[in-house]
C-alpha cells in the first residue's frame, strides 16, 4: 500500500497526538516535523525517527510532504492552511479551524482553488458514546430526536494545557470553541444544522481568560429539534455527559467515557437497556480520524469531516458569545 506522506506542524500535546496516531497508520507515514520551539520539535522528531524543520513553509516545499497535520494555535491555522494549499499540500487542520468565520472561508476558498483536500479535527465523531449515541438516533429506536443536552464541565485550564494563547479569546476561541468545538458537533452530527442561538454566561473565576468561564448555550435546529450546551470553567466537580430524548424514548450517557460510563437506553413501551461503553468497540479515535482523511486524499473524495463542519462549529460558538453581549437570540447563518 502506498504511504501518503505527511508533516506536521506545532509539536505540543495535540501536534504529537496526531503524529503518534499518524505513524500507526498502514496507510500514511510522517515524515518531517515543525515548530518554532526547537526542543519540542527535536524531541518529537527524535520519537518519531523523522526530521525536523524549524520553518513549516520550508518543509512545506518538500516532494515528500504530500499533506500536513496542522496542530498550531487556532488562530494561525488559516495563515498555515493557505500557505499548505498554495504550495500543492492536502490540509489536516485541528479544531478549531479558525476562531473567525473569515479564516474558515480562507482555509476553504484556498483548499478549492488550489484543488486539495481539507480535513478538520472534530475527533469526537470517532468515540464510542458520539458514535453510538448518533446511530441511535438515525436508527429510529427513539423516534424523532427533538432535545438533547450535553455538558462539559471543569475546574479550568491547568497541567499541560496551560499556554499564554489560551487566554485570549482571538488566539484560541475562547472555551466555545478550543474545548466546545467538538460538544457544538456532536449536537449538530445528532440533530443537525443550527438555525438560532440564544446563550447567557459571564466570566465569573477565570480571571486570567478575556471571555466566559462558564456559558449555557440554547440551540433551536432546522429540523425543529432544541438543544444545550453547559460549559464551564468553574466546577470543582467536573463531568461530561449528557442525554438524547426523542418521540419514542431516550438515550441517557452520564459519562461520556470512563471505566463505568454507560449508555441507558428506554422507550416509553419498553423495557430500559444498559449498554456499557466498554463495549463499543472502535478503533482508536485520533488514528481513525486522519486514517479516513487520508484515505479520502489517496481516492480524491472529501473528506468524512470538512471546512463546512468546522465552520459551522466556529460560527454557533461566535453566535454563542454575540448572544451573551447582546442578551438577544442570534438567528444563523451570521
Amino acid at each position: 500500500m502506498n504511504k501518503l506522506g505527511l508533516g506536521v506542524i506545532g509539536c505540543g500535546n495535540m501536534g504529537a497526538s496526531l503524529a503518534t496516531s499518524a505513524a500507526t497508520l498502514e496507510n500514511a507515514r510522517v515524515v518531517c516535523v515543525s515548530d518554532v520551539d526547537e526542543a519540542k520539535g527535536k524531541e518529537l522528531a527524535g520519537k518519531l525517527s523523522v526530521e525536523y524543520d524549524p520553518d513549516y513553509r520550508h518543509m512545506l516545499r518538500r516532494e515528500d510532504v504530500e499533506a500536513v497535520l496542522i496542530a498550531s494555535p487556532p488562530f494561525m491555522h488559516p495563515e498555515m492552511a493557505v500557505a499548505a494549499a498554495e504550495a500543492g499540500v492536502h490540509v489536516f487542520s485541528e479544531k478549531p479551524m479558525s476562531p473567525t468565520l473569515e479564516g474558515c472561508d480562507a482555509m476553504v476558498a484556498a483548499a478549492k482553488q488550489h484543488g486539495v483536500k481539507l480535513g478538520i479535527g472534530l475527533v469526537c465523531r470517532y468515540h464510542a458514546t458520539h458514535s453510538k449515541v448518533r446511530e441511535i438516533a438515525l436508527s429510529g429506536e427513539i423516534g424523532k430526536p427533538v432535545c438533547m443536552m450535553v455538558h462539559r464541565i471543569g475546574g479550568g485550564w491547568g497541567g499541560v494545557w496551560v499556554a499564554h494563547w489560551r487566554t485570549k479569546r482571538a488566539q484560541s476561541g475562547g472555551t466555545l470553541m478550543e474545548v466546545n468545538a467538538h460538544e457544538i458537533d456532536f449536537l449538530r452530527f445528532v440533530l443537525g444544522d443550527v438555525r438560532r442561538v440564544y446563550a447567557a454566561g459571564g466570566n465569573y473565576r477565570e480571571k486570567g481568560i478575556d471571555y466566559p468561564d462558564v456559558t449555557l448555550v440554547s440551540m433551536t435546529f432546522a429540523s425543529g429539534a432544541v438543544g444545550s450546551l453547559h460549559s464551564s470553567h468553574v466546577s470543582a466537580v467536573g463531568g461530561y455527559g449528557g442525554r438524547l430524548d426523542g418521540t419514542e424514548g431516550s438515550v441517557v450517557f452520564p459519562s461520556t467515557w470512563g471505566k463505568d460510563a454507560a449508555l441507558t437506553i428506554k422507550r416509553f413501551d419498553g423495557e430500559a437497556r444498559t449498554l456499557p461503553i466498554a463495549d463499543i468497540k472502535v478503533p482508536s479515535p485520533v488514528a481513525e480520524e486522519i486514517r479516513r482523511f487520508v484515505e479520502a486524499v489517496q481516492k480524491g473524495e472529501a473528506p468524512p469531516v470538512g471546512g463546512a463542519e468546522g465552520r459551522a462549529a466556529t460560527e454557533v460558538a461566535l453566535a454563542a458569545y454575540r448572544s451573551i453581549e447582546t442578551g438577544q437570540a442570534v438567528e444563523l447563518p451570521l
